[in-house]
């Protein structure tokens, strides 16, 4: 049986993720999402700031770096995985903290929250979309680097003996 605390099990599990579809699905959802808040903040969202009120536009402010922060978060973790796939960084490297999501969220504040219904919706549309992602990816770097520092790697062969005996009363 292979240790759980050989980074080759876990060198396994990082790189197996960074070539599946659901890395590639991920990778460029988050970069495709970095590049339309890109857009909308330098363009028509700049444009729809301008006639907010002044709570509103601090509030439209205060969304808008909370939502570069989280987009910046994923694009940096997704390139870190990307530069695993293609051997540009070793796996063991991609484990340490600097690399993981930051622990604390980007929380909204409560007078942000308070004038929601006012800012424009192409900013909450990608805020929204921005935190799912960000939920998504964060729960990826747990199982990834967290959960599999303490999970204890399947073996095929005694899952099956377990089944065998289960089916059998063993």
């Amino acid at each position: 049986m292979q240790d759980i605390q050989s980074p080759d099990w876990r060198d396994d599990v990082i790189q197996d993720f960074a070539r599946s579809e659901l890395f590639e699905r991920t990778f460029q959802e988050g970069m495709e999402l970095v590049e339309e808040t890109a857009g909308y903040l330098d363009g028509e969202g700049r444009q729809e700031s301008k006639l907010l009120s002044r709570n509103a536009a601090l509030a439209y402010a205060a969304e808008s770096m909370r939502l570069t922060t989280r987009l910046m978060q994923v694009a940096s973790w997704l390139l870190v995985q990307r530069a695993v796939r293609e051997g540009d960084m070793a796996p063991s490297s991609a484990c340490e903290d600097r690399y993981r999501l930051n622990a604390e969220d980007v929380l909204r504040s409560a007078e942000t929250e308070s004038v929601r219904a006012e800012l424009p919706r192409g900013l909450t549309g990608l805020a929204d979309r921005a935190e799912r992602l960000y939920d998504r990816v964060r729960h990826l770097d747990k199982r990834m680097y967290l959960e599999s520092r303490t999970a204890e790697p399947a073996n095929p062969v005694l899952t099956h003996l377990d089944r065998l005996k289960s089916a059998f009363g063993g």
